[in-house]
């Protein structure tokens, strides 16, 4: 079989059946193109150990951005496209190698970008308190969108792609609301009382009749907010906030998710309120845990020794 009919199934395959954003159907596309070309693949009889390993080492000698070489995540990126590929290719029947023939290179454990308690006090308040020195209503309208969507990304562990896909019919009555996240798979966050004051503050100041939850732009001119916008804006208030370390939209994300495990949230909680498919990836916490059980240990253990 040709491998770039192979490869048009996959990835209709994955984006409906399997529920895959675009922007994932479209980077396993590239991936999966890169192999092809860079090893001269024609057919899917074509695939092999040896080629795939030596893409591997292709990969591995392509320079990276600040690097002498592709970052290891990177490269792993491709090699779990190509293995969902194999994996694809052996359900339908088609002749391919096992796809746990590929192995995954080892990566160091991941970094967060944490923000202390005084920090993001700082932070929170930052637009608020620009909202309350601001004395013209159409340049203070701002102010409370972002104080809006600080308290939101807070209370809510949202992603940013997330928080920027909601629409105003948000339904402030209740503590609770259901976002579409990764893989078009719903599921439940709940909302604090400063983050429901902050976005009916926000609603109440609007005049326009955009869909959109928050916008952005000129009056004549405004637009669902986008990533790029919430970024800049969240850059502005780390500076008045007199933050020096890094704070990303998803730094808010890191923040919600260890403030409930250093109160004694469980892990799979934590999973189920992220969104994440798997526990491995809210397995980054665990240093808040180990941390809270350090406590526990020191508090409570052999005390009654000399």
């Amino acid at each position: 079989m040709k491998a770039e009919d192979a490869k048009r199934q996959f990835l209709e395959y994955i984006e409906i059946e399997r529920g895959r954003a675009v922007k994932t159907v479209e980077n396993y596309d590239h991936y999966l193109s890169r192999f092809f070309e860079q090893m001269g693949v024609k057919n899917i009889s074509d695939i092999s150990e040896q080629n795939i390993r030596e893409f591997r080492l292709w990969l591995n000698r392509q320079p990276g951005t600040g690097s002498d070489s592709m970052k290891r995540r990177t490269q792993n990126y491709y090699m779990i496209a190509l293995r969902a590929f194999l994996k694809f290719l052996r359900k339908r029947d088609l002749p391919a190698i096992s796809p746990e023939k590929i192995e995954l290179a080892k990566l160091p454990e991941r970094q967060i970008d944490l923000i202390n308690s005084t920090e993001l006090e700082r932070l929170m308040q930052a637009p608020r308190e620009a909202y309350e020195k601001e004395k013209d209503p159409e340049k203070a309208l701002p102010y409370l969108r972002d104080s809006a969507i600080l308290e939101l990304l807070f209370s809510t562990g949202l992603r940013v792609s997330e928080l920027c896909a909601l629409n105003s019919d948000i339904d402030l009555s209740r503590d609770e609301m259901s976002v579409r996240g990764k893989g078009e798979k719903v599921r439940v966050v709940f909302l604090s009382p400063a983050s429901k004051s902050a976005v009916r503050d926000y609603l109440k100041a609007r005049k326009d009749m955009e869909e959109a939850l928050f916008v952005d732009g000129r009056k004549d001119a405004l637009h669902r907010i986008t990533q790029r916008d919430v970024q800049r804006h969240l850059k502005t208030y780390v500076t008045r906030a007199g933050i020096t370390s890094v704070v990303t939209p998803h730094t808010l994300r890191h923040a919600f998710a260890t403030d409930l495990l250093s109160n004694g949230a469980d892990i799979r909680s934590v999973q189920q309120l992220l969104g994440h498919a798997s526990i491995n990836t809210t397995q980054i916490y665990t240093h808040i845990t180990d941390s809270h059980l350090r406590e526990i240990h020191k508090k409570f253990h052999g005390k009654n020794r000399g």
